[in-house]
């Protein structure tokens, strides 16, 4: 069943894209949630005069997006975490850290934009994230973990 995305969905598409999933997925689930709507004729038809519409906002907004990122590329943060003797962190450095960091810096970045290429740290050292400023628009990120 073909249908338009009302919002974006991990794994399955962004917003006002249409996508076929299965029948009771669409029917049971995306649609009542109010996340879908089905793909009519004339739905299809409002969708392409909306997208145009937007089409030159989207371009500011990518504009926007890839100066920010160009700006992010020279940055590097250091986030201090308690460690023990042998370098252990107490707990673990997650996304939170990062953005209050960057935002200590002047960078704006919601942490749900914010996705750490390790899938833990557990230890000092440096290591990469991957900052999504837009969906055509991602910087990594490096960043330093020190004991405190």
């Amino acid at each position: 069943m073909e249908i338009i995305l009302k919002q974006d969905i991990p794994n399955l598409g962004h917003k006002d894209d249409i996508v076929t999933v299965k029948n009771g997925y669409a029917r049971n689930y995306l649609i009542p949630q109010g996340i879908a709507i089905a793909a009519t004729v004339s739905a299809k038809k409002v969708l392409a005069e909306n997208i145009k519409q937007r089409a030159h906002k989207e371009a500011k907004v990518k504009a926007d997006a890839e100066a920010i990122a160009k700006k992010l590329e020279g940055v590097k943060i250091t986030i201090g975490a308690k460690t023990s003797s042998t370098g252990k962190i107490f707990g673990s450095v997650n996304t939170i850290q990062i953005a209050e960091s960057l935002a200590q810096q002047g960078f704006e970045v919601e942490r749900k934009n914010i996705s750490i290429k390790d899938e833990q740290i557990k230890e000092a050292g440096t290591y990469t994230a991957e900052i999504k400023l837009h969906r055509e628009v991602k910087v990594n990120l490096e960043f330093e973990v020190v004991s405190e």
